[in-house]
């Protein structure tokens, strides 16, 4: 379950901003009441101050979908596209009792396409990941655009719950968002959706799967507000503790 500001089921308070959050009244004037002696006012009204402010702790019951988004291009695709579909099985296992989901994005080619929809079923999950195909060039900006759309269908569903973006990829663009090739335009249009991403606030991870460390990869991540982790040797259960790791802080945070 994830602790939100606005939405949910009422499970406590705690002193914040009630600008940002939903006031708790109750509780505000009994963490001003003690004061109003030393605060005293000739209007007879209370005196409350910015520490008096509680806000509600709401925990809303919709759980995280987690949208991967795995590069299938070039040679490693099979490799990529193994430990993408071990991961969702992993977490899906895993996550009946949170009512989380998980989506997969494939992009190859000039494409990103939605392989997977938000769903529960592991069936139906290893059913649209069977032979999955792989190989062609890497559409990096237009995975990040169809991420950035999935994950904003994810919350604008009625108790659709928060979105989290895994990314699987070596960050090589090498396919412009119009579907042209070219290096030098592939790369940039992927740091504007990178940056138009950052915007929306939706968490992400990106798992650099370079055979080393990718500068371009480290500075795309950072464009996009998304962790970098570098994961040259990976597999499906190690991935699957990076999604739970960054769900996990999700929840810390309240998001």
């Amino acid at each position: 379950m994830i602790r939100t500001p606005t939405h949910g089921r009422r499970i406590g308070t705690r002193p914040g901003d009630p600008r940002r959050a939903r006031i708790d009244i109750v509780e505000t004037l009994r963490a001003a009441a003690p004061w109003q002696r030393l605060r005293a006012r000739r209007d007879g009204r209370l005196a409350i101050r910015r520490d008096d402010f509680r806000i509600q702790r709401l925990e809303h019951q919709g759980g995280t979908t987690v949208i991967f988004a795995v590069d299938a291009s070039g040679s490693a695709a099979l490799h990529r596209l193994a430990e993408a579909k071990g991961a969702v099985e992993l977490l899906l296992a895993e996550s009946y009792v949170r009512r989380d989901r998980v989506a997969l994005i494939s992009f190859r080619g000039a494409t990103a396409e939605l392989m997977l929809p938000p769903t529960r079923s592991l069936a139906r999950a290893r059913r649209a990941l069977a032979g999955l195909p792989g190989g062609g060039g890497t559409p990096l900006a237009k995975a990040i655009v169809a991420s950035s759309q999935a994950a904003d269908q994810v919350m604008r569903e009625r108790d659709g719950g928060s979105a989290l973006v895994v990314f699987l990829t070596d960050a090589r663009a090498n396919v412009a968002l119009d579907g042209t090739g070219g290096r030098p335009q592939a790369e940039a249009d992927a740091q504007a959706a990178a940056r138009a991403f950052r915007l929306t606030g939706v968490p992400a991870v990106l798992i650099d799967t370079s055979p080393r460390p990718s500068a371009y990869a480290a500075t795309l991540a950072g464009e996009m507000g998304a962790r970098y982790l570098p994961l040259p040797v990976a597999d499906a259960r190690g991935v699957s503790r990076l999604v739970q790791a960054a769900r996990s802080g999700m929840v810390e945070a309240g998001r």
